[in-house]
Order: C-alpha cells, then sequence, then structure tokens
C-alpha cells in the first residue's frame, strides 16, 4: 500500500494547531492537521459546564474572525469557543481529519522527513508540528490514597455540583480553574475548603478597562522571559458572572474557607503549610502594582479615564486567614470529594525524536527544536506571556510557518542545482 505523503503534518485541531494551518496556507505549503477527536475537542468534553473564556471576546479571538453573536467585552461560553474554532477552520478552508491519532512519529533512516503512524494509516512528512497544547495529561498528586474514601477528580473531570456526592468538598489549586470551581460549588450551598498556593491576582478590570487591554500596552503580554521564582505561579482571573476580580477575602466572607498550600496526608488528616497569609498579601502585592503601573501609564499619556479609588481597598483578612487551619481530619470536616485543580504535564510519548532535554522537556527555540523539522506550539512562553493564550498563538504560529517556508526554499534551491550542474558542464565544454 502506497504511503501518503505531504510536506507538513500538524498534530492537533484546536486553537494552535488551526493558527498554524492558516499561515501554512498562506505560504502555499502542503499540509495536514491530524486531530483525534473533533476540533477544539477540550473546550467541549473537559471542562465544566458553565466554563466561559477568561478573557472578552475582543481579545481572545484570531484577528481575521470575530464571534458571533457575542458583545466584544462579554465572555464566551465554553460551547461558543468551540464553534467559533470550528468555523475558523471553515473559513480558512483547514485540512483537518478528525478521528485520526497519531502514535508514533520517527526520523526516516538514511533519508529525510519522518514517518507518522496514525489510525488512519502511514504518512511520510518532511516537517511535524506538534500543536497539541500544554494540557495533555492531568496531573493528579499521589497524596491521598484510594482507600481514604473520598472521590478524587482532576478539575478537567469536573462538570458541575450534582456530579459530585453529598457532602464537603476541597479544591486544591485557586488559579483561574479551582478558583471558579470553588466558588460554583459554594454558590450552590457546598461546604468548600480552598488551597491556596502563590498565585497572581490581576483586577478583571480597571479604571474602566478590562485587564487583557492592560497587560497589553503595558507590554506584559509580549514578555519574553518570566521572573525567576514564578514559573509555575498560576493566574487567578475569571471571565464568570460577566467577569469579576478574584478576591479570596470575599470568597471567605461568602462561606469558603482557605487553607495554605496542601502539603501532606496522613492517617486521614490532610496538612497544609502556613503559608496563606504570605500568599494572599504576594497575590495583593501583584494586584496593586499593576494598579500602579496602569495609573502611571495613563497619567503618562494623557488618558481620560474614571478615576477608581475603591479598587485599591483592601478588606480586613478572614479568620480562616489570620488562624490558618493547618491540618483537616477529612472524615470530621465532612469532606467527600477532593478536586485536584493542579494543571497538567505534556505528553510527548509518540514523538521518537531527539528534541527533549533529560526531564523529557522540550528543546526549542521559539517553538523550533533541536530535532530539525520538528516544531512546538501552543506551549506556555513558548516565546511570549502571551504563547498559550488564543491570539498568541496565532502569532507564534506565523513565526513557526515562515520558518518552514524558507527552509523549503533552501531546499528547492539544492535541488534546481543539483539538476542544473550537468547542463552546466555542458556548456561549459562547448566553451
Amino acid at each position: 500500500m502506497a504511503i501518503e505523503c505531504v510536506d507538513t503534518v500538524v498534530v492537533g485541531g484546536g486553537q494552535a494547531g488551526l493558527a498554524m494551518s492558516e499561515h501554512l496556507s498562506k505560504h502555499g505549503i502542503p499540509h495536514l492537521v491530524l486531530e483525534r477527536h473533533r476540533i477544539a475537542e477540550r473546550w467541549r468534553s473537559e471542562r465544566w459546564d458553565s466554563l466561559v473564556a477568561n478573557g472578552p471576546a475582543w481579545h481572545d479571538r484570531f484577528p481575521n474572525m470575530e464571534f458571533a453573536d457575542i458583545d466584544p467585552d462579554a465572555f464566551a461560553p465554553k460551547e461558543k469557543v468551540a464553534d467559533y474554532f470550528v468555523a475558523y477552520a471553515r473559513q480558512i478552508a483547514a485540512p483537518v481529519r478528525c478521528g485520526v491519532e497519531v502514535t508514533l512519529v520517527q526520523k526516516n533512516v538514511g533519508r529525510p522527513g519522518f514517518r507518522i503512524e496514525t489510525s488512519g494509516g502511514a504518512i511520510e512528512a518532511n516537517n511535524v508540528v506538534a500543536a497539541t497544547g500544554p494540557f495533555q495529561r492531568p496531573i493528579i498528586p499521589s497524596l491521598v490514597p484510594e482507600a481514604a474514601g473520598v472521590l478524587q477528580i482532576h478539575s478537567s473531570a469536573y462538570r458541575n455540583p450534582r456530579q459530585l456526592p453529598g457532602g464537603a468538598v476541597l479544591v486544591v489549586g485557586a488559579g483561574s480553574s479551582g478558583t471558579q470551581i470553588a466558588d460554583e460549588l459554594v454558590q450552590a450551598g457546598r461546604r468548600v475548603y480552598l488551597s491556596v498556593g502563590p498565585h497572581e491576582r490581576p483586577p478583571r478590570a480597571y479604571r474602566g478597562l478590562d485587564f487583557c487591554w492592560w497587560l497589553g500596552v503595558l507590554g506584559k503580554w509580549d514578555a519574553e522571559i518570566r521572573e525567576a521564582g514564578k514559573e509555575h505561579v498560576t493566574i487567578a482571573v475569571s471571565g464568570a458572572h460577566g467577569g469579576q476580580t478574584v478576591d479570596f477575602r470575599r470568597l471567605a466572607a461568602r462561606g469558603m474557607t482557605l487553607v495554605g498550600l496542601t502539603k501532606s496526608y496522613t492517617n486521614g488528616t490532610m496538612t497544609f503549610a502556613p503559608d496563606l497569609a504570605d500568599n494572599i498579601a504576594r497575590g495583593d502585592a501583584n494586584y496593586l502594582s499593576l494598579l500602579d503601573e496602569a495609573d502611571a501609564y495613563a497619567a503618562r499619556n494623557g488618558l481620560d479615564l474614571p478615576f477608581e479609588p475603591e479598587a485599591r481597598l483592601i478588606e480586613p483578612d478572614p479568620e480562616c486567614v489570620t488562624n490558618p487551619i493547618l491540618e483537616l481530619n477529612l472524615q470530621e470536616a465532612g469532606v467527600t470529594t477532593i478536586i485536584w485543580a493542579t494543571g497538567f504535564a505534556a505528553d510527548y510519548s509518540w514523538l521518537k525524536v531527539d528534541a527533549f532535554d533529560a526531564q523529557g522537556r522540550p528543546k526549542h527555540q521559539r517553538g523550533v527544536s533541536a530535532e530539525p523539522g520538528i516544531y512546538f506550539l501552543g506551549l506556555p512562553w513558548l516565546s511570549r506571556r502571551a504563547s498559550s493564550f488564543i491570539w498568541g498563538v496565532w502569532h507564534d504560529a506565523k513565526h513557526l510557518a515562515d520558518r518552514i517556508a524558507t527552509q523549503r526554499k533552501y531546499l528547492a534551491y539544492h535541488a534546481a542545482s543539483k539538476r542544473q550542474t550537468p547542463m552546466r558542464a555542458v556548456e561549459m565544454q562547448q566553451q
């Protein structure tokens, strides 16, 4: 059976894969996008029911298409986001094959290119773009044994409060996902404990403008290097309920119990670090510093924006912060569910090439890997802070497509020069 050949294979049909397809098409580069499920599947089946985008519709989109039937300042529900990408794939005529899983990528032996084994047969390509993104394998720490008698799920498996057994819930992780899930559970009448680690806490909006706008004009989306020590610090921001600033003190006032970073589990008791007040204070400092930068920018540029002094009001610490719980017996507290909002790990087990370091992390420069012909797209901080966001991945994809196009030109020149060499030899003999 003949093996299908194409210049570039893009693995993953989410936002990264579609962005890559658009820019490859602009260069006229033959390619395929392989998606094991549906386009933007994770938005549909690996997120909770009430999820909305964390950025407004004017910001969290590709440059060449707006959201339909959504106010630009509103936050798109997850199904609308998935529908947006399906419509975008149609608009750019992306060559997406759904239901095709890539199981293995290997270098060809003695010749250029790669062999891609898939559930639909083998393909050969000169280039492979790993556009599977950062949310591949849910991380659930092996702290609490199954014998503990509590339901343990990752945030990607949470759908709604009705899914959980009755009783209290411990949510571990206070980034965007953990905070929004914990808030939803409190509003559903659940007793909730939220484990809060180090985090950044930007304002949802300030002086009438969304924080996405402020990060843009302040150059923070384009930051290329994260501050030392903050490589794994999560961001607590939400588009839920029309978009509100995450304020842990207000969550506590509504009945949520805040605890520090989750440390260990022994004989039915969860132990937390005594760092809750410090984590809250550092989040406040991050919040206030952004307000300072915004005020300075507005003054320097003469922007006529309404003042918002109430944004700087910090309420007193609640009892759970001043007198934190360091140990929690789950049975005595009535905790029947632990939701681990602890992030994801990459899974490149299918990519058998020399493009990873000793810890299994991709070796690359702005997505161009150490293995010629292999590219990475959609990873956090691939080139800058915005890299894993919708509009940021679009710009990263342009850079990679430009690189692939440049390499094709070099190879085309080499092939043409080989064809011309015999003719040139005849010309020289005739001279």
